[in-house]
């Protein structure tokens, strides 16, 4: 071994099924990607199965994780052992961690997803891709963590004086806990309000809350992101832009802030910011149901708009946009039904006959199902069921589906967005198709829960 600094590799092992249609083969992807990328950063690379140390197994990894100048982990697969260590190297260096995932085989989990993490992709026959340009990439984040001074443990970011915490600061802690749990109280309280009575008391209720805050950035990152979620729940999307931009950085910055954000622009109007979002999101994190789902509400907006102006042929550019970016959202995760059911949807009003439609169908349905079967089955989950039985002609089994979509429902935009899709739906219908004759039946039970034909 070299006098060069010790980069340490946590990753799995051989060829592993990690969330996407094949294997990957991770001794390669090693052997390709990240070793030639470590040593191009002049570092050491030492991968976990090649140490020569005998004894207890945990005692080299430990020595390891908290000695090595450098970190690289791959986080596919959602490897147990993986982030059991990388949870290790947090809590005893700063900085000097360097992460990285196979795009298209699963989600990160939320625990990690607001890490800064490089992707790289995957070929059919499990064989990594486009090597140059990631180990040129990894070479170069290394090479930064060498340079720089940034940290990139969220415990030493977060947490002030860590590890070095005064032990007075417990009793704090203890009095934050119950000061949280309050103010969660009190916004649960106010979303309430936006179900029962209407959005605008619900928005104030919410900000009354907000008003005994003080300062956001200072708040800790649950009580934020609820708040920000309760000003969706009253569809004040102005009030969510401007809280994000109020949140501590690191937590405006995680994924599911900068999605809800790009749906909230959105809705306010601004597509094209809330498109750069999203797209911002799948370079840097890689495919995902959530945000493509949210892509393609943005293009079914900007469809809808080109249709209203009479722009025939740009609308009908703009509808292959909305079902390829459903359709994507749907592949980066089969368990997420509500990005299957748009490119259902909006795939049969693009061509009725389209074969990939037709042969999607029943895999959403099947989907959708599993997930209502094995889990704790939500609003969307129904909703889905009702599209489908709808644009099959289904009338009963729309009608029952909708009932349970409509007892789950949590917040008032969200049957406004199935009254949206219901209405294209109608209108994409040729005069005297069957649906037309019970459709309106659908739509007034979404109006009356709330829904609005400009949804």
């Amino acid at each position: 071994m070299s006098n060069r600094p010790l980069c340490f590799v946590l990753m799995p092992f051989g060829k592993k099924v990690a969330g996407g249609t094949h294997p990957i083969d991770f001794d390669l992807v090693y052997r390709e990607v990240i070793k030639p990328a470590v040593e191009e950063a002049g570092l050491e690379p030492l991968r976990a199965d090649e140490e020569e140390t005998g004894g207890i197994i945990h005692k080299p990894m430990f020595e390891r994780l908290v000695l090595c100048d450098y970190v690289v982990a791959d986080l596919t697969a959602a490897n147990a052992n993986v982030f059991y260590e990388l949870g290790v190297r947090h809590a005893a260096k700063a900085r000097s961690t360097v992460l990285l995932y196979a795009e298209g085989h699963g989600r990160l989990p939320f625990d990690v997803a607001q890490l800064r993490a490089l992707p790289y992709e995957i070929e059919v026959n499990g064989t990594p891709s486009a090597n140059e340009k990631v180990k040129r990439l990894l070479t170069n984040q290394l090479v930064a963590a060498k340079v720089g001074s940034d940290k990139d443990s969220p415990l030493y970011q977060l947490l002030e004086d860590y590890p070095d915490i005064a032990h007075e600061k417990t009793d704090v802690f203890r009095s934050r806990l119950r000061y949280a749990a309050g103010v969660k109280s009190r916004l649960a309280e106010a979303r309430q309000v936006a179900m029962d009575v209407d959005r605008n008391a619900g928005r104030d209720a919410v900000h009354a809350v907000e008003q005994t805050l003080g300062l956001l950035v200072d708040q800790e990152a649950g009580v934020v992101i609820d708040l920000f979620l309760s000003y969706r729940a009253a569809e004040a999307w102005e009030d969510m832009e401007r809280v994000q931009a109020l949140m501590n950085p690191i937590v405006g910055g995680t994924v599911l802030v900068r999605e809800q954000l790009a749906l909230a622009l959105n809705r306010k109007g601004d597509g094209q910011k809330a498109e750069g979002i999203l797209k911002a999101l799948i370079d840097e994190r890689g495919p995902s149901s959530e945000t493509y789902g949210n892509l393609g509400r943005v293009y079914k907006d900007r469809w809808r708009t080109a249709v209203e102006n009479g722009q025939s042929l740009r609308a009908k550019g703009i509808l292959r946009q909305v079902v390829d970016t459903y359709r994507k959202g749907f592949e980066a995760d089969w368990r997420d039904a509500y990005p299957g059911v748009n490119a259902v949807t909006f795939g049969h009003i693009l061509n009725p006959d389209d074969e990939e439609t037709k042969a999607l169908r029943p895999v959403v349905h099947y989907a959708v199902e599993r997930k209502i079967e094995n889990g704790d089955p939500d609003y969307w989950d129904y909703a889905t069921l009702m599209e489908l039985a709808l644009t099959a002609n289904e009338p009963e089994q729309a009608k029952a589906a909708l009932a349970d979509a409509l007892g789950r429902m949590r917040e008032p935009w969200e049957p406004k967005t199935t009254l949206n899709n219901v209405g294209i739906i109608r209108q994409s219908l040729p005069e005297g198709h069957p649906v037309l004759s019970w459709i309106g039946e659908i739509e007034a039970e979404l109006r009356e829960a709330g829904g609005e034909d400009n949804a």
